[in-house]
Protein backbone atom coordinates (compact mmCIF):
# COMPACT_ATOMS: atom_id res chain seq x y z
CA UNK A 1 0.00 0.00 0.00
CA UNK A 2 1.39 3.39 -0.99
CA UNK A 3 1.68 6.02 1.75
CA UNK A 4 1.91 9.78 1.30
CA UNK A 5 2.81 11.93 4.29
CA UNK A 6 0.85 15.19 4.29
CA UNK A 7 2.26 18.04 6.37
CA UNK A 8 0.23 21.26 6.64
CA UNK A 9 2.70 23.93 7.73
CA UNK A 10 2.57 27.56 8.75
CA UNK A 11 5.84 29.23 9.85
CA UNK A 12 7.49 25.96 10.91
CA UNK A 13 11.07 26.65 9.73
CA UNK A 14 12.53 25.54 13.07
CA UNK A 15 11.03 22.04 12.99
CA UNK A 16 10.03 21.11 9.43
CA UNK A 17 13.46 19.90 8.26
CA UNK A 18 13.83 17.33 11.04
CA UNK A 19 10.35 15.94 10.35
CA UNK A 20 10.99 15.69 6.61
CA UNK A 21 14.33 13.93 7.08
CA UNK A 22 12.80 11.30 9.33
CA UNK A 23 9.91 10.65 6.95
CA UNK A 24 12.18 10.41 3.91
CA UNK A 25 14.15 7.67 5.69
CA UNK A 26 11.11 5.73 6.87
CA UNK A 27 10.58 2.53 4.86
CA UNK A 28 6.78 2.72 5.15
CA UNK A 29 6.47 6.23 3.69
CA UNK A 30 6.63 6.51 -0.10
CA UNK A 31 6.30 10.25 -0.68
CA UNK A 32 5.85 13.57 1.11
CA UNK A 33 3.69 16.59 0.41
CA UNK A 34 4.08 19.83 2.35
CA UNK A 35 1.24 22.32 2.00
CA UNK A 36 2.68 25.67 3.02
CA UNK A 37 -0.19 27.75 4.37
CA UNK A 38 1.13 31.19 3.43
CA UNK A 39 4.19 31.11 5.70
CA UNK A 40 6.19 34.31 6.10
CA UNK A 41 9.37 32.46 7.09
CA UNK A 42 11.54 29.88 5.31
CA UNK A 43 9.23 26.90 5.71
CA UNK A 44 8.53 26.36 2.00
CA UNK A 45 12.15 26.92 0.94
CA UNK A 46 13.47 24.46 3.54
CA UNK A 47 10.99 21.83 2.39
CA UNK A 48 11.89 22.32 -1.27
CA UNK A 49 15.61 22.10 -0.51
CA UNK A 50 14.93 18.85 1.35
CA UNK A 51 13.63 17.43 -1.93
CA UNK A 52 9.92 17.08 -1.19
CA UNK A 53 6.94 18.38 -3.12
CA UNK A 54 5.51 21.65 -1.85
CA UNK A 55 2.23 23.40 -2.57
CA UNK A 56 2.29 27.01 -1.35
CA UNK A 57 -0.65 29.31 -0.62
CA UNK A 58 -0.08 33.00 -1.23
CA UNK A 59 -2.06 33.86 1.90
CA UNK A 60 -2.74 31.99 5.12
CA UNK A 61 -6.02 30.09 4.71
CA UNK A 62 -6.01 27.87 7.79
CA UNK A 63 -5.21 24.26 8.53
CA UNK A 64 -8.50 22.99 7.14
CA UNK A 65 -7.78 24.49 3.73
CA UNK A 66 -4.24 23.11 3.76
CA UNK A 67 -5.43 19.60 4.58
CA UNK A 68 -8.21 19.80 1.98
CA UNK A 69 -5.67 20.80 -0.66
CA UNK A 70 -3.50 17.83 0.22
CA UNK A 71 -6.39 15.36 0.29
CA UNK A 72 -7.57 16.56 -3.12
CA UNK A 73 -4.06 16.19 -4.55
CA UNK A 74 -3.02 12.82 -3.12
CA UNK A 75 -3.88 9.52 -4.79
CA UNK A 76 -1.95 7.11 -2.55
CA UNK A 77 -3.68 4.33 -0.61
CA UNK A 78 -3.00 5.94 2.79
CA UNK A 79 -2.53 9.53 3.88
CA UNK A 80 -0.33 10.10 6.92
CA UNK A 81 -1.14 13.50 8.43
CA UNK A 82 1.48 15.08 10.67
CA UNK A 83 1.78 18.59 12.09
CA UNK A 84 4.80 20.61 11.03
CA UNK A 85 5.78 21.63 14.57
CA UNK A 86 6.39 18.20 16.13
CA UNK A 87 9.21 17.71 18.62
CA UNK A 88 10.64 14.24 19.18
CA UNK A 89 9.14 12.46 16.16
CA UNK A 90 10.62 8.96 15.78
CA UNK A 91 10.20 6.12 13.29
CA UNK A 92 8.21 4.18 15.90
CA UNK A 93 5.57 6.95 16.02
CA UNK A 94 5.05 6.76 12.26
CA UNK A 95 4.78 2.96 12.38
CA UNK A 96 2.33 3.14 15.29
CA UNK A 97 0.03 5.28 13.15
CA UNK A 98 0.38 3.23 9.98
CA UNK A 99 0.56 -0.40 11.07
CA UNK A 100 -3.07 -0.80 12.30
CA UNK A 101 -4.23 0.33 8.86
CA UNK A 102 -1.85 -2.03 7.09
CA UNK A 103 -3.40 -4.81 9.20
CA UNK A 104 -6.92 -3.53 8.36
CA UNK A 105 -7.77 -3.07 12.04
CA UNK A 106 -9.27 0.34 11.30
CA UNK A 107 -9.75 2.98 8.61
CA UNK A 108 -8.09 5.78 10.55
CA UNK A 109 -5.70 6.02 13.49
CA UNK A 110 -5.47 9.06 15.76
CA UNK A 111 -2.24 9.51 17.69
CA UNK A 112 -2.36 10.78 21.27
CA UNK A 113 0.70 12.27 22.97
CA UNK A 114 1.88 10.41 26.06
CA UNK A 115 4.84 11.28 28.30
CA UNK A 116 5.97 13.98 25.89
CA UNK A 117 5.36 17.20 27.80
CA UNK A 118 2.91 17.90 30.60
CA UNK A 119 0.76 20.60 29.00
CA UNK A 120 0.40 18.95 25.61
CA UNK A 121 -0.19 15.53 27.19
CA UNK A 122 -2.91 17.00 29.39
CA UNK A 123 -4.65 18.71 26.48
CA UNK A 124 -4.80 15.51 24.49
CA UNK A 125 -5.82 13.44 27.50
CA UNK A 126 -8.99 15.52 27.80
CA UNK A 127 -9.45 16.02 24.05
CA UNK A 128 -7.76 13.27 22.02
CA UNK A 129 -9.99 14.15 19.05
CA UNK A 130 -7.89 17.28 18.53
CA UNK A 131 -4.71 15.44 17.62
CA UNK A 132 -3.29 16.35 14.21
CA UNK A 133 -1.31 13.11 14.03
CA UNK A 134 -3.27 10.50 12.13
CA UNK A 135 -3.25 8.05 9.24
CA UNK A 136 -6.31 7.36 7.12
CA UNK A 137 -7.26 5.28 4.09
CA UNK A 138 -7.49 7.68 1.19
CA UNK A 139 -10.71 6.18 -0.17
CA UNK A 140 -12.36 6.85 3.19
CA UNK A 141 -11.54 10.55 3.34
CA UNK A 142 -11.23 11.50 -0.34
CA UNK A 143 -14.77 12.83 -0.65
CA UNK A 144 -14.99 14.62 2.70
CA UNK A 145 -15.16 18.02 0.97
CA UNK A 146 -15.89 20.04 4.11
CA UNK A 147 -12.59 21.14 5.62
CA UNK A 148 -11.84 24.55 4.12
CA UNK A 149 -13.98 26.53 6.55
CA UNK A 150 -13.49 24.35 9.62
CA UNK A 151 -10.64 26.44 11.05
CA UNK A 152 -9.05 24.97 14.16
CA UNK A 153 -11.90 22.47 14.39
CA UNK A 154 -10.67 20.50 11.39
CA UNK A 155 -9.76 17.40 13.41
CA UNK A 156 -13.24 17.25 14.94
CA UNK A 157 -14.77 17.41 11.45
CA UNK A 158 -12.51 14.60 10.22
CA UNK A 159 -13.35 12.42 13.22
CA UNK A 160 -17.10 12.92 12.74
CA UNK A 161 -16.79 11.96 9.11
CA UNK A 162 -14.74 8.80 9.63
CA UNK A 163 -16.88 7.63 12.57
CA UNK A 164 -19.92 7.90 10.30
CA UNK A 165 -18.55 5.72 7.50
CA UNK A 166 -15.57 3.82 8.92
CA UNK A 167 -13.54 2.58 11.88
CA UNK A 168 -11.37 4.77 14.10
CA UNK A 169 -8.62 3.70 16.50
CA UNK A 170 -6.66 5.78 19.04
CA UNK A 171 -2.98 4.95 19.47
CA UNK A 172 -0.43 6.34 21.94
CA UNK A 173 2.61 8.28 20.75
CA UNK A 174 5.02 8.28 23.71
CA UNK A 175 7.69 10.99 24.12
CA UNK A 176 6.21 13.13 21.34
CA UNK A 177 5.04 16.72 21.68
CA UNK A 178 4.78 19.93 19.65
CA UNK A 179 5.54 23.63 19.88
CA UNK A 180 2.72 25.41 21.69
CA UNK A 181 1.05 28.46 20.16
CA UNK A 182 2.33 30.72 22.94
CA UNK A 183 5.90 29.58 22.23
CA UNK A 184 5.59 29.91 18.49
CA UNK A 185 3.83 33.26 18.19
CA UNK A 186 4.54 35.00 21.48
CA UNK A 187 2.40 34.87 24.60
CA UNK A 188 -0.21 37.51 23.68
CA UNK A 189 -0.82 36.37 20.11
CA UNK A 190 -0.63 32.75 21.21
CA UNK A 191 -3.39 33.28 23.77
CA UNK A 192 -5.57 34.95 21.12
CA UNK A 193 -4.95 32.08 18.70
CA UNK A 194 -5.73 29.54 21.40
CA UNK A 195 -9.01 31.29 22.19
CA UNK A 196 -9.89 31.28 18.49
CA UNK A 197 -9.02 27.58 18.36
CA UNK A 198 -11.39 26.73 21.21
CA UNK A 199 -14.15 28.79 19.59
CA UNK A 200 -13.75 26.95 16.28
CA UNK A 201 -13.76 23.63 18.12
CA UNK A 202 -16.96 24.50 19.96
CA UNK A 203 -18.63 25.57 16.72
CA UNK A 204 -17.90 22.32 14.88
CA UNK A 205 -18.54 20.18 17.96
CA UNK A 206 -22.09 21.46 18.42
CA UNK A 207 -22.99 21.93 14.78
CA UNK A 208 -24.92 19.13 13.13
CA UNK A 209 -22.68 17.41 10.63
CA UNK A 210 -23.40 17.93 6.93
CA UNK A 211 -20.78 15.44 5.78
CA UNK A 212 -21.24 12.12 4.12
Amino acid sequence: MKVTALIPAYNEEKTIKTIIQLLKNHNEVDELLVVDDGSSDGTALIAKKAGVRVISFEKNQGKGAALQCGIDDINSDIILMLDGDLIGLKEKHVSTLLDPIFRDECDMTVGVFNAGRGLTDLAQFFAPNLSGQRAVKTNIIKNIGSLKNSGYGVEIVINKYVKKIGRLKYVELPDLTHVMKEEKRGFAKGVVDRARMYWDILKVSFTKSKIG
